[in-house]
Formats: C-alpha cells, structure tokens, sequence
C-alpha cells in the first residue's frame, strides 16, 4: 500500500493494470489498497476510460509514510515516549501512532505492539503553540516580546532569540536581552509570547554552540562545559557501586576495589557532599581548596554534633 501511495505521488495518472503490474499484484488487491488510502485521508480519484485507473488529486499534502521496519520503530518510541518530552502533546502523539500503526504490516505492527516502557511524564509541559512562535522567532532572526514568570501582570521582556534547546524534559530559549544587554536563559513553560519584531543581527554565542552555553550556565561557567571546582577522591569501593551516583563525573579502578573519581560542583563544599553520599571513609587526592574545604566542613560538622552546645 505504501508503494501504492508513491507510484501515485509519483505522476498525474495510473491505469489499473500498470499499477498492478509494477507492485506485482491483483487489481483487485490496488482497489482495495486505494479504499484503504482513502480512509486515511488521501484524496485519490478513480478515472474512466479503455485505461481506467487512478489519480491523486490536487491539494493531497499528505507525506508518503515510506518507512523501513527501523524507521517505523524508531517513531513509535519515539511517539510513545512524548509525554517525557516535556511538550503538551500527548493526544496528539498518541493519535499520529494510532495512524502511523494503522498502516504497518501484521509483522512490523506486533514489534511496534510489544515496545512497551515506563516514564515520568514531565510536571511543566510547554505549550506547542509557545514552541513554534518562539523556534519561528530564532529561526527568522525576528525579536520577540513575551511575559515570563508567574506574577499576574510581570513586565515583558524583549529579547533577540537565539536558540531553543531541549534538555531534562525541558526547553528553553537562550536569547540576547536588550534591556540587560546580557544574554539569559528563559524556561519555555514559563513564557508568554506577546509579539514578533523587527530582524536583527544574529550574534555570537560566547560559547562554541546552544548546547554548550547551557550547560555551561547550568553550572556556573560564563563559556566553558565545566564546574568551577573540580577534585579528585578515592573511595574504597569498585566502580560499579560507585558510577551510578556521580552524574558527569569520571571514574579510574585502583588496585583492592577502590575507584579514583573526578567529581565537579558549584563549589568545594558541593565536591564534599558527593563524596560523603557514600557514608565510606575517603582519601582526597586534590586540589588544595578541597582539602581546606574539608578541614572547614568538619569542624562545622563537630560544631553541628556537640550536644552541649
């Protein structure tokens, strides 16, 4: 059917007969493969004649579904995983799979049936209609003036935008703000677009990409993909105790079990607090801000315990 649909998009007309012949079947099997079209929503005209066969009519837009067997898995994750993706398209996701589904092979429809997985729907879903005006925005190189925040009537912020990046189930704008002549990072779910502007002068990122300014600012650097504090401990446990709790952190297996990490953080005390999740003792290997970092933490942490205090 899916052939059937190209062979038509392919040319103005079809006798029967050809197109049986070119997919190698009945024509009984093309009638009923051109019903089935029809009810999802192509227009598709039979035309009379000695020749009579089939035509796609004028205004038909709807792409050709030609999909391998990974491609079509490849979407049904990917549909079925929407509500993670922190937009509000869950009906929407649902019903293209419905669709897509509807037009897969017996053997293809049970693989897609048998993906099955838990998630956690996002808790600040992002209006589509938000996404588009603001992606629309960045891509046309248009300023764009919204409400941001939750105060009832908030002032609104003018901005040139730049990039919208996804990241942790959510989506946010990074923009060059001309009140503050600074660039910021707006949450999606958070914004109200007002209106459009006037084009503008794409600038340079003060980092290398979108994505790296962001996670760059998530940890308090101004270009770079890196903490500010940086140390190294040993902890005597192995590395697959260890991995699953470091976030981005990078682990080296010492000799006896124990594991060398290299763990980043806001600051040195947020390096100790990762290293004391473990409740083992630990040896820090450096640099020397973690060390007076630790002599401080501890006499805090005695201070905290002395119950005569």
């Amino acid at each position: 059917m899916l052939e059937l649909l190209s062979l038509l998009q392919s040319r103005r007309d079809w006798p029967g007969a050809v197109l049986a012949n070119r997919l190698g079947v009945t024509s009984r099997t093309v009638r009923r493969d051109v019903d089935r079209l029809r009810e999802l929503g192509y227009c598709i005209d039979a035309t009379r004649g000695p020749d009579g066969g089939y035509r796609m009519s004028a205004g038909s837009e709807l792409p050709p579904l030609l999909f391998d067997d990974e491609q079509a898995v490849a979407i049904a994750v990917a549909l079925g995983q929407a509500p993670a993706s922190g937009v509000d398209l869950d009906d929407a996701a649902a019903r293209a799979l419905a669709t897509v589904r509807q037009v897969m092979p017996s053997p293809l429809r049970h693989r897609v049936d048998g993906i099955a997985f838990a998630q956690k729907a996002a808790s600040d879903t992002v209006d589509p209609a938000v996404l588009e005006t603001v992606s629309r925005a960045a891509r046309e190189e248009r300023t764009i003036r919204f409400d941001y925040g939750d105060d009832a009537d908030p002032p609104p912020r003018h901005v040139e935008p730049h990039a919208v990046v996804a990241k942790g189930g959510r989506w946010y704008l990074i923009a060059w703000d001309l009140e503050r002549s600074d660039w910021r990072i707006f949450r999606l779910d958070r914004l109200r677009p007002r209106s459009g502007g006037v084009p503008f002068a794409r600038r340079r990122l003060p980092a290398p990409d979108a994505v790296t300014f962001l996670d760059a600012r998530m940890k308090g650097s101004e270009s770079e993909d890196r903490w500010p504090c940086v140390g190294e401990i040993v902890l005597p446990l192995p590395s697959r105790e260890v991995a699953p709790w470091i976030g981005d952190g990078s682990l080296e297996d010492l000799e006896n079990g124990n594991t060398r990490v290299t763990i980043g953080a806001w600051s040195w005390t947020g390096v100790l607090s990762i290293a004391a999740r473990f409740d083992v003792p630990f040896t820090i290997i450096g640099p020397e801000p973690l060390r007076r970092a630790a002599a401080t933490v501890g006499a805090r942490l005695l201070a905290a315990g002395d119950s005569r205090r």
